[in-house]
């Protein structure tokens, strides 16, 4: 492989990674300012665990050699000392750091759920635990030639559609944030307007870092492909993003009467997430589109907390899982080629939707198995004495914000 692709697979592999950092300031934001410190040390957590973890055994468990295996063998090339001693070491190193990024914030979208009142040592628990169960498993179903992969062969159809994460991302770690939102419960307190954004700029900042980083998150893959659908995945990545900021901000002066700073982020989030598993197979006209139904919806689903009862507390299912779902259907209707209503069958759609919905329940069992058996033991959730006092100081003993007053 030439040295500009190496580069680019490079570049693209630090766009990704910066990209938890950014959800760490998005995240960051939307909480009290008694618990950021908290909010972002699950995001930098999951930096730190899930790196070492990928390194250790996770991208052996993220391919496998038959549709019907549950993943990879994680003892096969543990620490990847036989992939260093291979001839193509160079190339397939910089493929293991990029698979590494996504591993990475798969598991810190999580946290979004479980804001202002959770352990930090219980989270490392469980994002190592659910990387290990939930997420290599997935990514070796969706891109490893698991049964997703497969399933169109299978099946005599065309084939899933996921080019960049809908299923193996963000159903993924929707599916999961709303199965932990039930293991801990709601907040002290917790009703609509009750829980209002310390830090609108962090929250903007967080998804202005998350957009630059998306490109890589979107783009990046294309290191292995020549590049040839560089242009049409980068367009689009920018095309249904913004039309989703605007679609959030024309629902919410509709529902609400103002649109606002935060709704903008989440908007562009919203389409980011939406456009990931779609990026390479729609024209931009159909990725306008889809980041209008996205924002919209999203904008919508976010209020069904309130309705159902579940206190998720970033929206994370609301953004992710609904957008993820969003994204990885719409392709059913409107992939190039193979989408009903562009000259394919029904096929597409069967197999987007057995592939969504394959991710999602299981995603949520498995989250919902680990972080019960956790609360149940070392427990999960702070007290709520300690919740409302503030998690950065009981946890971590740190305050975000110091404030000194002189004496006179």
């Amino acid at each position: 492989m030439d040295a500009g692709s190496i580069a680019f697979g490079v570049a693209a592999t630090a766009l990704v990674l910066f990209m938890t950092p950014g959800l760490a300031f998005f995240y960051g934001g939307l909480v009290r300012a008694k618990s950021v410190i908290s909010m972002m040390m699950m995001s930098f957590g999951s930096l730190g665990l899930i790196g070492v973890l990928w390194i250790l055994y996770g991208y052996n468990m993220s391919a496998v050699d038959s549709p019907f295996a549950f993943a990879g063998n994680p003892f096969s090339d543990f620490g990847l000392a036989g992939l260093a001693a291979g001839e193509t070491a160079n190339t397939d190193f910089v493929g293991v750091a990029y698979g590494s990024t996504f591993a990475i914030i798969t598991v810190a979208l999580i946290s979004g759920a479980i804001a202002d009142r959770a352990k930090f040592g219980a989270w490392m628990l469980f994002a190592g635990v659910f990387a290990t169960l939930g997420y290599f498993p997935i990514a070796a179903w969706v891109w490893g030639g698991g049964w997703i992969y497969s399933l169109g062969d299978m099946m005599g159809l065309p084939g899933v559609i996921d080019y960049a994460g809908g299923t193996a991302v963000h159903i993924n770690a929707g599916a999961a944030a709303l199965a932990l939102a039930f293991v801990l419960g709601k907040r002290v307190g917790f009703a609509k307007g009750s829980h209002k954004p310390h830090n609108v700029p962090f929250v903007l900042l967080g998804a202005a870092i998350l957009w630059f980083g998306w490109f890589g998150f979107n783009v990046g893959a294309e290191w292995l492909n020549e590049m040839g659908n560089a242009g049409l995945i980068t367009i689009n990545t920018i095309g249904a993003t913004a039309a989703a900021v605007l679609a959030w901000l024309v629902v919410e002066k509709i529902k609400d009467g103002k649109p606002t700073a935060v709704g903008a982020a989440s908007g562009a989030v919203s389409g980011l997430v939406a456009i990931t598993p779609a990026c390479a197979n729609l024209t931009p006209g159909w990725a306008l589109l889809l980041g209008v139904i996205a924002g919209a919806v999203c904008a919508i689903a976010i209020e069904l907390k309130f309705k159902l009862g579940f206190d998720d507390s970033l929206d994370v299912v609301g953004i992710h899982l609904v957008g993820g779902l969003i994204g990885t259907l719409y392709l059913g209707f409107f992939a190039t080629d193979t989408g009903l209503f562009l000259g394919g069958g029904i096929g597409q759609l069967i197999v987007q939707l057995i592939a969504a919905l394959g991710a999602m329940v299981y995603a949520f069992i498995v989250a919902f198995v680990v972080g019960f058996a956790i609360e149940k033991t070392i427990g999960f959730r702070v007290k709520s004495e300690d919740e409302l006092a503030g998690v950065d100081s009981i946890v971590h003993g740190e305050d975000a914000y110091a404030y000194e007053i002189e004496k006179v």
